[in-house]
């Protein structure tokens, strides 16, 4: 028999007007009915307490708990009673017996009785399959095997995304956005106890969930996390790269691990479930051999007046040193201060430099800052970086903010 929480008794209220045709008798029936809460008789919800009338449904995280009896209907004494019970899912057999060792004799009319638990991790089907075998008085060895079939559910239904936000500011390192959307597809309703994300060693997280009010936090989602049957939440999580991995995730190529979620909810009568999702993995952007990107840059500037930018060139290659000449390219609205095809000298594997230009912009508005060309002279290969950044350019009468 499968151990589970009993539900609270409902009835259904049959109740009418007392001038139609029954009078005063339903309302003095419900009265009577010992299920229904006294002065809110017409309430569906009763103060008793339903036990479960079969299986019911068992989801993914939950623990799968039963009560097993083996009872000697004979009128004989039998010996070296042996009870296993084994769960047999899609992947694997597991032995879920508290003991394994036999029980020495077992009286006409008594039983021996076992509880076991376990933490369902599969979805599909679960077999229990129950085996006992003794020895009857003449020293026969006897042996049987009872089967019980059940299906594991999907309680959610968990979906993520990534956003990469590169930075441009030296003080701060890249980021990476990570938001899941998390949807109960289950038939009743569920109190979500915790949404976390564990991250791998590379990160550190900043959950993005709650809101500070008059210094105290207080969840996005209001003070009752429940999530009703088909609903969507989303929350949103920050990973930063740690110090000593900051230049490694800057140039890291390929799939980089984030962390996983771990959920747990409570469903009712407060049972309780708990998910983790596998490793979630995103796919690194891609610097090729030269990576450059902005340090310091303004977000206001006026026209046709020199503002100064900071740029950081990295080397992306493990192997191979580079001999870069940098070249500035006038665009319509973007020119350039300086000279053209500098030497910038070697650059070694996995080091950086910091770049200081001067630029302006002849036209008002909204301006992308491109034109920057750098070329390896080792490999006579040009490297273009357009759209690297864009600037408020106003005119010089306008007061900045």
């Amino acid at each position: 028999m499968r151990l589970t929480k009993p539900t609270l008794f409902t009835n259904i209220p049959v109740t009418c007007e007392e001038r139609d045709l029954p009078g005063n008798l339903f309302n003095q029936l419900m009265k009577d009915d010992p299920s229904t809460v006294k002065g809110a008789e017409t309430l569906m919800l009763g103060e008793m307490l339903t036990l479960p009338q079969n299986f019911g449904n068992i989801f993914l995280g939950e623990t799968f708990s039963s009560y097993i009896s083996v009872h000697n209907d004979s009128n004989q004494v039998v010996k070296d009673i042996l009870v296993k019970a084994d769960l047999q899912t899609s992947s694997q057999r597991l032995n879920l017996s508290a003991s394994s060792a036999a029980v020495a004799e077992l009286k006409p009319d008594c039983c021996i009785d076992d509880v076991i638990h376990h933490e369902v991790k599969e979805i599909g089907t679960h077999i229990l399959v129950c085996a006992v075998s003794y020895t009857t008085q003449t020293g026969e060895k006897m042996y049987f095997r009872k089967f019980f079939k059940f299906q594991v559910l999907k309680p959610l239904d968990v979906k993520t995304k990534f956003y990469n936000a590169e930075s441009d500011l030296s003080s701060v390192t890249d980021e990476v956005f990570l938001e899941a959307q998390i949807q109960n597809i289950t038939t009743s309703p569920m109190f979500m106890e915790k949404v976390s994300l564990e991250p791998s060693m590379m990160y550190s997280v900043a959950e993005l969930n709650t809101v500070d009010t008059v210094g105290k936090s207080e969840s996005t989602f209001g003070a009752r996390t429940y999530l009703q049957p088909m609903d969507t939440r989303q929350y949103l999580y920050c990973l930063k790269p740690k110090q000593e991995f900051a230049e490694k995730a800057g140039v890291i190529k390929g799939v980089t691990v984030i962390g996983k979620l771990d959920i747990v909810w409570k469903t009712n009568l407060g049972e309780r479930g708990r998910l983790q999702t596998s490793q979630l993995q995103r796919m690194a952007p891609g610097y090729g051999d030269v990576r450059l990107s902005l340090e310091t840059i303004p977000d206001t500037v006026n026209l046709e007046e020199p503002f100064d930018i900071t740029c950081k060139i990295t080397n992306c290659s493990s192997e191979r040193t580079m001999d870069l000449v940098l070249e500035m390219c006038n665009t319509n609205s973007i020119h350039w201060c300086g000279v053209s095809g500098r030497q910038l000298g070697k650059l070694h594997p996995s080091s950086s430099l910091h770049l200081a230009l001067t630029l302006l912009s002849s036209v008002q508005g909204l301006q992308s800052v491109s034109g920057l060309r750098l070329t390896d002279t080792f490999l006579k290969r040009t490297y273009e970086y357009d759209d690297i950044a864009q600037v408020c350019v106003v005119s010089s009468g306008v007061k900045q903010s």
